[in-house]
Parts: C-alpha cells; sequence; structure tokens
C-alpha cells in the first residue's frame, strides 16, 4: 500500500480572530499541500484560539459544522487535493463544542467533538463530546482523531487502534505545565497500540498561557520521525506507511521474543475500566 506524506503546522493564532486565524490555516495548507502533503494537520482551536472566560465569549467564536470555514476549508482541499484537519469551537443548537473538522478533496466533512475536557480555558465552556471515537478511511490511510487532553486517557487512542486507526492525528494546545504531554506521552501512545501519532500542539501567548511547541509525529515503534522546535512556528513532514501500522505483531526473535499489545489483551479482566462512575461527568461549571 502507497506511503502517505503528511504535514503537521505548529502555528500561532489570535484569540477570537476567526477571519485572520482563517485566512492563515488557508495560506499553510496551500504550502503544506505544495510540498507535497495529502493530509494537513494544524492545533487545536487554530479557528478561534482557547483562553476565553466565558461561556458567551467561547460562544461568539463558535461556528457551525457545516458553516463557513469548513466550506473554505474543503474549497482547498478540492483545489489541492488534500486533507486537512483543524480545531475549532462548534456551534449545534444550544450546545457548544471543542471540534475538530476532517475536510476531503471530494466535499467529505467529519467532524469530531472532544471527549475529555479538562478545566482550563474554552473547555471550562464546552458540553462534552457526545460522538463515538470512529477511524476514517481517507483512501488507503486510516485515520483516528483525538483531541489534546484525550491523549492523557489511554482508553482513547487503544479504541482507535482497534478500530483499524493507522494513525492518529491529535490536535492540542499544550501549555508550559504540559511539557511531558508533548515530549513522552504521544510517543507512549504511538508504541503501546503500534500506530502512528501526530500530535500538532501551537505556538505563542494567549491570555496567561504559554504554548510550548514540540510537536510531533511518532512512528509504531515510540520514536520521532519529527519533532519541532519549542516557540517556533514550523512545518513537521513525515511518511506514513499503513502497512507497518497493520501488522501488530512484532517479532524480535521468533518464538523466543515476540509481542503483540493489541491482539494478546485481556478484556474479561478489564471490568472495571468501562463500570459506570458514581457521578457521570458532564462539564464543568459554567
Amino acid at each position: 500500500m502507497p506511503t502517505w506524506k503528511i504535514a503537521a503546522v505548529q502555528m500561532d493564532c489570535r484569540l477570537g480572530a476567526v477571519e485572520d486565524n482563517l485566512a492563515a490555516v488557508r495560506a499553510r495548507l496551500a504550502g503544506a499541500a505544495d510540498g507535497g502533503a495529502r493530509l494537513v494537520v494544524f492545533p487545536e482551536c487554530v479557528l478561534t484560539g482557547y483562553g476565553f472566560a466565558s461561556r458567551a465569549e467561547t460562544e461568539r467564536a463558535a461556528q457551525p459544522i457545516p458553516g463557513p470555514a469548513t466550506d473554505a476549508v474543503a474549497a482547498d482541499c478540492a483545489k489541492r487535493n488534500v486533507w486537512a484537519a483543524f480545531g475549532l469551537l462548534e456551534r449545534a443548537g444550544d450546545r457548544l463544542y471543542n471540534a475538530c473538522a476532517l475536510v476531503g478533496p471530494t466535499g467529505q466533512l467529519i467532524t469530531y467533538r472532544k471527549v475529555h475536557l479538562p478545566c482550563l480555558g474554552a473547555d471550562r465552556f464546552t458540553d462534552p463530546g457526545d460522538r463515538p471515537f470512529t477511524v476514517h478511511d481517507l483512501g488507503g490511510l486510516r485515520v483516528g482523531v483525538g483531541i489534546c487532553f484525550d491523549s492523557s486517557f489511554p482508553e482513547t487512542a487503544r479504541i482507535l487502534a482497534l478500530h483499524g486507526a493507522d494513525l492518529v492525528v491529535l490536535p492540542t494546545n499544550w501549555a508550559t505545565q504540559a511539557i511531558k504531554q508533548a515530549t513522552l506521552v504521544t510517543r507512549v501512545r504511538a508504541l503501546e497500540n503500534h500506530i502512528y501519532y501526530a500530535a500538532v500542539n501551537r505556538v505563542g501567548d494567549e491570555t496567561g498561557f504559554h504554548f510550548v511547541g514540540h510537536s510531533s509525529v511518532s512512528d509504531v515503534n515510540g520514536d520521532f520521525l519529527a519533532i519541532a522546535e519549542h516557540d517556533r512556528e514550523a512545518v513537521l513532514y513525515a511518511e506514513i506507511d499503513p502497512d507497518v501500522a497493520r501488522v501488530k505483531k512484532v517479532v524480535h526473535c521468533a518464538g523466543e521474543y515476540e509481542i503483540d499489545r493489541l491482539n494478546w489483551r485481556r478484556p474479561e479482566m478489564y471490568a472495571p475500566l468501562v463500570a459506570p462512575q458514581v457521578e457521570p461527568f458532564t462539564g464543568h461549571n459554567r
């Protein structure tokens, strides 16, 4: 199966400046496509910014999906024959979500809504994601989506791997306190599921938070294929080989040292993982 060249766009954005942010995303999408990327991934909330102080402010920056932003990016994807994944705040009736839109070259539009919400920034005011973790075939590359804090829950990547993901993309807004998420946890998620993992962070400062960059693409062995510097905008490129991700058994020495972290699970032992919580999470105080 052919490999896929992907691009991870590490960039800054301006809080609430949706039109300016959209213009910047479109320009970088064009540049990454010219660089040969078939899938271009942007940070969490890159369209809107993240550090809002109230639900009203958060709602003002939100858009429906489909909406003006996804329509504009879809037109660019059609022109460039490329896929794009970018973060934004989604307004759906009286609900508000931290979302990622995955847009394809023939008008495909897929939305993921962030499931795990930290008490931070816009996530203090958004509603918990209400859709199951799903894998999408882009035409030979099977992609799962998470957002930022989702990576702190290993169940997220594991479910996507069990659904057949070759690659998990994770738009994120990691600030200084989350440096180990950027430099350590992403590689672990790749290794423990034998998948590729692309974590795309932002840079810059916003409402008292400094975003650390260190976007990366990890391979199935938990090694960085590419990693961006701290504090600088950058575009990372990496080659993803779906065939490598799909062979889950790792044979170091036949019959003596073999590893399969997916197919040798013991789900009958994992009941506490899916036991209902006494108080189900419904979001933070608004």
